[in-house]
């Protein structure tokens, strides 16, 4: 049997983080390593004492038929990245890279487009997170510099 590799092996931890996410339209999992140690991990869910979406059984969004991508203000959710941040201490964040796996709720297949949305990305930048690899297949992904974000990135 082959050793899987290091990326694939915290992408398929950050993968199963998000077994815990409660969002009916997307299940996202993400964990925060540092010097080789995971810090955090965080799935999208709603904020403490709230009920999810999937105990009432719809998504406002979804009712609307807001695509993805768009008017997160009207999402139950805390974000996979967010709650991974708020669980860690900031001194513990400097430096690290987040891994972020996401999956379609309703079909369970991998999200090819994983990334991270402007709020989100505002928040790993002051966390002082260095970078974000985003799984894009079971054996892909995809490596973010937060640097790229600060100085290319107008929509944050």
């Amino acid at each position: 049997m082959e050793r899987r590799d290091k990326v694939n092996y915290y992408l398929d931890i950050a993968d199963t983080v998000s077994e815990r996410s409660t969002c009916i339209r997307r299940m996202y999992g993400a964990i925060i390593v540092r010097e080789d140690e995971i810090i955090s991990t965080g799935y999208n869910g709603a904020p403490r004492g709230r009920k999810n979406c999937v105990d009432l059984g719809y998504c406002k969004r979804d009712s609307l038929k807001i695509p993805s991508g768009e008017r997160y203000e009207l999402c139950r959710s805390v974000h996979a990245e967010a709650n991974a941040i708020i669980s860690a201490a900031r001194r513990d964040c400097i430096g690290a890279t987040m891994y972020l796996a996401g999956r379609d709720a309703k079909t369970g297949e991998i999200l090819h487009d994983t990334t991270s949305c402007a709020m989100c990305r505002r928040q790993i930048i002051n966390a002082g997170i260095k970078e974000v690899v985003c799984r894009t297949g079971r054996d892909t992904y995809e490596v973010v510099h937060v640097r790229d974000w600060i100085f290319n990135d107008d929509s944050i």
